[in-house]
């Protein structure tokens, strides 16, 4: 747990840092509109993002529109996301947005966070991957799994639990120009480097820094 908050300078080799080692990092979920990354996001819940890029090319051919997504058989949509997991879930999530788009937004995607929180499956995790990806909005940090536990081993937040508590401790302390891609740079070291259940912590960038490093 962190014991204080970090300072400025410790936040800045962190980023410098990561910027260094992961000059690619950006969304890895693959997209074409702001529907289609909206539904990706949705279908990443619970899975991952090579598993989500496996079925959104038939999934998006097949309802290449919010209308054809709305009017889908929920049935067949089932079926082309059952990969990704929770899918009777998911598919009853894509299409009641796909309707509140059509009913509420003029068929297109909001770019305010409290209408896309308002719409089925989208919490603010969803709805902030939308609204950095696609409009460049800062309204927060992005929190996922590799988020959570990197961010706490980095002694940046004090839990490694809460996502909500997780973002607010985030955004205190990252300047807001990094909001963005603050999320996808912990992501690629999580995924690169600091892996879950084997840290490579001797080829880590920040292990003369971080509090959790094992060398």
């Amino acid at each position: 747990m962190a014991k204080k908050k970090p300072s400025p300078d410790y936040i800045q080799t962190v980023l410098q840092r990561l910027q260094a080692a992961h000059p690619d990092a950006h969304c890895e979920l693959n997209y074409e509109t702001p529907l289609q990354l909206l539904v990706a996001t949705i279908l990443s819940a619970q899975t991952t993002d090579v598993r989500v890029n496996q079925v959104t090319p038939q999934l998006f051919a097949a309802y290449p529109d919010v209308t054809a997504l709305a009017a889908a058989n929920r049935a067949e949509l089932e079926e082309i996301i059952r990969p990704t997991g929770f899918f009777r879930q998911k598919a009853a999530f894509i299409q009641e947005t796909a309707v509140s788009l059509l009913q509420n937004h003029g068929g297109e995607v909001p770019d305010e966070m409290a209408e896309l929180t308002q719409l089925k499956g989208v919490a603010r995790k969803t709805a902030n991957v939308v609204l950095g990806e696609i409009y460049g909005k800062a309204e927060g940090i992005t929190v996922d799994t590799h988020v959570k536990r990197i961010a706490h081993k980095l002694g940046l937040t004090s839990t490694n639990q809460d996502p909500v508590k997780v973002e607010r401790e985030l955004m205190a302390i990252i300047p807001p120009e990094h909001w963005i891609n603050i999320s996808h740079l912990l992501i690629f070291h999580g995924r690169r480097i600091c892996i879950a259940r084997r840290p490579h912590c001797p080829d880590c960038p920040l292990n003369d820094i971080c509090p959790s490093a094992e060398l």
